[in-house]
């Protein structure tokens, strides 16, 4: 039998292909490139009775989240007492608000606080670092 021998084909130099710099992606292309937005929790103390008023006035910063616990002051009733001081009942309202609204959300609970009769109160924001899931964090931060 009669061996035959295959021969490579010769190597050709690679083609070259310049390509142009493409724009950036516009409308729906560009919908799934863009970063996430930064979540804070806000944290708000009021008056009991004020408390719905606040949550109502909040969702208006697209906040999606809101928990409300009862809260009280650490201070014995007697020393309440001799500083003039009534005992009030406190709720504290915990709101996830994305970073870019975080700061109106502060300003309108400031100027409330102190344009509104026994509407005193405090509010202050923590930012997070994390949140589990793509769908939680579009829920919350509302991007769906």
């Amino acid at each position: 039998m009669q061996e035959k021998k295959h021969m490579a084909a010769p190597l050709r130099p690679a083609k070259v292909v310049r390509t142009t710099r493409q724009q950036p992606l516009t409308g729906a292309a560009n919908k799934h490139k863009t970063a996430p937005k930064r979540l804070k929790l806000l944290v708000t103390v009021v008056d009991r009775a004020k408390a719905e008023f606040y949550m109502d006035l909040l969702q208006g910063f697209e906040i999606n989240m809101q928990i409300s616990a009862s809260g009280s002051g650490t201070a014995p009733s007697d020393i309440l007492h001799l500083m003039g001081i009534e005992e009030s009942e406190k709720r504290v309202i915990l709101s996830l608000v994305r970073e870019d609204r975080a700061a109106a959300a502060l300003a309108m609970l400031e100027e409330k606080f102190k344009t509104i009769k026994k509407g005193k109160g405090i509010a202050m924001t923590v930012p997070l670092t994390g949140v589990i899931g793509v769908s939680i964090y579009r829920f919350l931060s509302n991007s769906r």
